[in-house]
Protein backbone atom coordinates (compact mmCIF):
# COMPACT_ATOMS: atom_id res chain seq x y z
CA UNK A 1 0.00 0.00 0.00
CA UNK A 2 2.81 2.38 0.87
CA UNK A 3 4.58 1.60 -2.39
CA UNK A 4 1.47 2.38 -4.43
CA UNK A 5 0.98 5.71 -2.67
CA UNK A 6 4.58 6.62 -3.39
CA UNK A 7 4.15 5.84 -7.09
CA UNK A 8 0.94 7.88 -7.34
CA UNK A 9 2.57 10.89 -5.69
CA UNK A 10 5.54 10.64 -8.04
CA UNK A 11 3.19 10.50 -11.02
CA UNK A 12 1.37 13.61 -9.82
CA UNK A 13 4.61 15.55 -9.50
CA UNK A 14 5.71 14.38 -12.94
CA UNK A 15 2.44 15.52 -14.55
CA UNK A 16 2.80 19.09 -13.26
CA UNK A 17 6.42 19.33 -14.39
CA UNK A 18 5.42 19.23 -18.07
CA UNK A 19 6.16 22.31 -20.13
CA UNK A 20 2.46 23.20 -20.40
CA UNK A 21 2.02 23.38 -16.62
CA UNK A 22 1.89 26.80 -14.99
CA UNK A 23 4.95 27.94 -13.05
CA UNK A 24 2.79 28.67 -10.02
CA UNK A 25 1.15 25.24 -10.18
CA UNK A 26 4.57 23.59 -10.19
CA UNK A 27 5.53 25.71 -7.20
CA UNK A 28 2.40 24.56 -5.36
CA UNK A 29 2.91 20.85 -6.02
CA UNK A 30 6.65 20.74 -5.45
CA UNK A 31 7.14 23.19 -2.57
CA UNK A 32 4.02 24.90 -1.21
CA UNK A 33 1.84 21.83 -0.64
CA UNK A 34 4.47 19.75 1.19
CA UNK A 35 5.46 22.75 3.33
CA UNK A 36 1.83 23.55 4.26
CA UNK A 37 1.12 19.90 5.05
CA UNK A 38 3.90 20.00 7.61
CA UNK A 39 3.34 23.51 9.02
CA UNK A 40 -0.44 23.06 9.35
CA UNK A 41 0.04 19.55 10.76
CA UNK A 42 -2.27 17.85 8.27
CA UNK A 43 -2.06 14.02 8.09
CA UNK A 44 -3.44 13.78 4.54
CA UNK A 45 -2.10 15.73 1.57
CA UNK A 46 -5.67 16.07 0.25
CA UNK A 47 -6.50 18.24 3.28
CA UNK A 48 -3.91 20.84 2.32
CA UNK A 49 -5.66 24.04 1.12
CA UNK A 50 -5.54 24.80 -2.59
CA UNK A 51 -6.89 27.44 -4.94
CA UNK A 52 -10.05 26.15 -6.63
CA UNK A 53 -10.99 29.06 -8.88
CA UNK A 54 -10.50 32.78 -9.46
CA UNK A 55 -13.41 35.03 -10.42
CA UNK A 56 -12.71 38.43 -12.00
CA UNK A 57 -15.63 40.85 -12.11
CA UNK A 58 -15.93 44.36 -13.59
CA UNK A 59 -18.96 46.57 -13.06
CA UNK A 60 -19.68 48.85 -16.02
CA UNK A 61 -22.21 51.51 -15.03
CA UNK A 62 -21.43 53.39 -18.26
CA UNK A 63 -23.12 50.55 -20.17
CA UNK A 64 -26.48 51.99 -19.14
CA UNK A 65 -25.90 54.95 -21.45
CA UNK A 66 -23.66 53.30 -24.05
CA UNK A 67 -23.72 49.54 -24.59
CA UNK A 68 -20.58 49.73 -26.75
CA UNK A 69 -18.51 50.39 -23.63
CA UNK A 70 -19.36 46.88 -22.46
CA UNK A 71 -17.79 45.36 -25.59
CA UNK A 72 -14.56 47.28 -24.99
CA UNK A 73 -14.41 46.09 -21.39
CA UNK A 74 -15.08 42.49 -22.43
CA UNK A 75 -12.29 42.55 -25.01
CA UNK A 76 -9.82 43.94 -22.48
CA UNK A 77 -10.78 41.41 -19.80
CA UNK A 78 -10.53 38.58 -22.35
CA UNK A 79 -7.00 39.74 -23.21
CA UNK A 80 -5.91 40.06 -19.56
CA UNK A 81 -7.24 36.68 -18.43
CA UNK A 82 -6.81 34.68 -21.64
CA UNK A 83 -10.40 33.45 -21.45
CA UNK A 84 -13.74 34.56 -22.88
CA UNK A 85 -15.76 36.60 -20.38
CA UNK A 86 -19.55 36.73 -19.99
CA UNK A 87 -21.91 39.62 -19.37
CA UNK A 88 -23.51 40.03 -15.95
CA UNK A 89 -27.13 41.14 -15.91
CA UNK A 90 -29.04 43.33 -13.48
CA UNK A 91 -31.12 41.20 -11.10
CA UNK A 92 -33.72 43.90 -10.55
CA UNK A 93 -34.82 47.24 -11.96
CA UNK A 94 -33.59 50.47 -10.32
CA UNK A 95 -35.46 53.45 -11.70
CA UNK A 96 -33.12 56.02 -10.14
CA UNK A 97 -30.17 54.61 -12.10
CA UNK A 98 -32.21 53.85 -15.24
CA UNK A 99 -31.42 50.16 -14.82
CA UNK A 100 -33.91 47.54 -15.98
CA UNK A 101 -33.98 43.93 -14.90
CA UNK A 102 -31.88 41.82 -17.28
CA UNK A 103 -29.82 44.76 -18.54
CA UNK A 104 -26.07 44.01 -19.03
CA UNK A 105 -24.18 46.03 -16.40
CA UNK A 106 -20.84 44.24 -16.13
CA UNK A 107 -18.59 41.39 -17.20
CA UNK A 108 -17.18 38.39 -15.38
CA UNK A 109 -14.80 35.53 -16.02
CA UNK A 110 -14.21 32.38 -13.94
CA UNK A 111 -10.72 30.91 -14.19
CA UNK A 112 -9.71 27.37 -13.25
CA UNK A 113 -6.64 25.14 -13.52
CA UNK A 114 -3.81 26.47 -15.73
CA UNK A 115 -5.43 29.81 -16.62
CA UNK A 116 -6.18 30.38 -12.95
CA UNK A 117 -2.55 29.80 -11.99
CA UNK A 118 -1.26 31.89 -14.90
CA UNK A 119 -3.48 34.81 -13.88
CA UNK A 120 -2.43 34.58 -10.22
CA UNK A 121 1.23 34.49 -11.23
CA UNK A 122 0.77 37.61 -13.35
CA UNK A 123 -1.24 39.38 -10.63
CA UNK A 124 1.27 38.68 -7.85
CA UNK A 125 4.54 39.11 -9.72
CA UNK A 126 3.78 41.65 -12.46
CA UNK A 127 0.62 43.65 -11.81
CA UNK A 128 0.59 44.43 -8.08
CA UNK A 129 4.22 45.63 -7.99
CA UNK A 130 3.22 48.26 -10.59
CA UNK A 131 0.70 49.90 -8.24
CA UNK A 132 1.85 53.39 -7.35
CA UNK A 133 3.01 53.76 -3.72
CA UNK A 134 2.19 50.11 -3.16
CA UNK A 135 2.28 49.07 0.50
CA UNK A 136 0.73 45.62 0.29
CA UNK A 137 -2.78 44.20 -0.09
CA UNK A 138 -5.30 43.86 2.78
CA UNK A 139 -4.91 40.80 4.99
CA UNK A 140 -8.60 40.24 5.75
CA UNK A 141 -10.41 37.25 4.23
CA UNK A 142 -14.16 36.60 4.10
CA UNK A 143 -14.41 34.10 6.97
CA UNK A 144 -14.81 31.12 4.60
CA UNK A 145 -11.27 30.85 3.28
CA UNK A 146 -11.81 33.11 0.27
CA UNK A 147 -10.00 36.34 -0.56
CA UNK A 148 -11.45 39.45 -2.24
CA UNK A 149 -9.17 42.03 -3.80
CA UNK A 150 -10.21 45.31 -5.38
CA UNK A 151 -8.08 46.76 -8.18
CA UNK A 152 -8.62 50.45 -8.90
CA UNK A 153 -7.32 50.42 -12.48
CA UNK A 154 -6.73 47.54 -14.86
CA UNK A 155 -3.78 49.43 -16.36
CA UNK A 156 -1.47 47.57 -13.94
CA UNK A 157 -1.82 44.53 -16.20
CA UNK A 158 0.60 44.54 -19.15
CA UNK A 159 -2.13 43.52 -21.64
CA UNK A 160 -4.47 46.40 -20.78
CA UNK A 161 -4.94 49.16 -23.35
CA UNK A 162 -3.44 52.26 -21.72
CA UNK A 163 -4.71 54.47 -24.56
CA UNK A 164 -8.37 53.82 -23.70
CA UNK A 165 -10.48 56.75 -22.52
CA UNK A 166 -11.08 55.15 -19.14
CA UNK A 167 -9.27 52.52 -17.08
CA UNK A 168 -11.81 50.38 -15.24
CA UNK A 169 -11.34 48.76 -11.86
CA UNK A 170 -12.02 45.13 -11.09
CA UNK A 171 -12.82 42.81 -8.22
CA UNK A 172 -10.83 39.60 -7.94
CA UNK A 173 -12.14 36.76 -5.76
CA UNK A 174 -9.79 33.87 -5.00
CA UNK A 175 -11.75 30.81 -3.88
CA UNK A 176 -9.78 28.24 -1.88
CA UNK A 177 -10.60 24.86 -0.35
CA UNK A 178 -9.46 26.07 3.09
CA UNK A 179 -11.98 25.84 5.93
CA UNK A 180 -10.17 28.51 7.94
CA UNK A 181 -9.05 31.99 6.91
CA UNK A 182 -5.67 31.39 8.57
CA UNK A 183 -5.01 28.40 6.31
CA UNK A 184 -6.02 30.30 3.18
CA UNK A 185 -3.82 33.19 4.25
CA UNK A 186 -0.81 30.89 4.57
CA UNK A 187 -1.56 29.42 1.13
CA UNK A 188 -1.66 32.81 -0.59
CA UNK A 189 1.35 34.01 1.37
CA UNK A 190 3.29 30.97 0.14
CA UNK A 191 2.51 31.99 -3.43
CA UNK A 192 4.07 35.39 -2.74
CA UNK A 193 0.90 37.44 -2.26
CA UNK A 194 2.27 40.78 -0.99
CA UNK A 195 0.13 41.22 2.13
CA UNK A 196 0.39 44.45 4.06
CA UNK A 197 2.47 44.22 7.24
CA UNK A 198 0.21 46.64 9.09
Amino acid sequence: MKTRAKVDESKSSHDTSKSDASRLEQLYVQKVRPALKQSLNMPNVMQVPRVEKVVVNIGVKEAVADSRVLNTVMQTLDTITGQKSVRTLAKKSIAGFKIREGMPIGVRVTLRKKRMYDFLDKLINLALPKVRDFQGVPTKLDGRGNYNLGIKEWSIFPEADTTAEKAFGMNITIHTSAEKDAHAFELLKSFGMPFSRR
